[in-house]
C-alpha cells in the first residue's frame, strides 16, 4: 500500500458497496496511539436540511471494513 495524506483521503467519498449507498468524505481518523495503527475512519452523518435541524452524527467505520481506496471513492463493506 502506497502511503497518502489525511487530506487526499477527505476529497474522496465513501461509498458501501453493499448498497451503493453514498456515506459522505470522511471528517475524522481514529488511531490507536500505541501501535500507529488507524482504527477507524468517521464520516457525518447527514441529517435533515443538509444537517441544519439535526444532531451532530457520525458513522463509525472500522479500518478492515475499507474494501478498496480508490483515485476518487473509498468501498466499504
Amino acid at each position: 500500500m502506497s502511503n497518502t495524506s489525511f487530506n487526499s483521503l477527505r476529497c474522496k467519498e465513501v461509498v458501501n458497496i453493499r448498497d451503493g449507498c453514498r456515506l459522505g468524505y470522511i471528517d475524522d481518523i481514529i488511531f490507536d496511539t500505541e501501535s500507529g495503527t488507524i482504527c477507524e475512519i468517521e464520516v457525518p452523518r447527514r441529517g435533515k436540511l443538509f444537517g441544519f435541524l439535526s444532531k451532530s452524527e457520525t458513522i463509525c467505520i472500522p479500518w478492515h471494513a475499507i474494501e478498496r481506496i480508490g483515485d476518487d471513492i473509498i468501498i466499504v463493506s
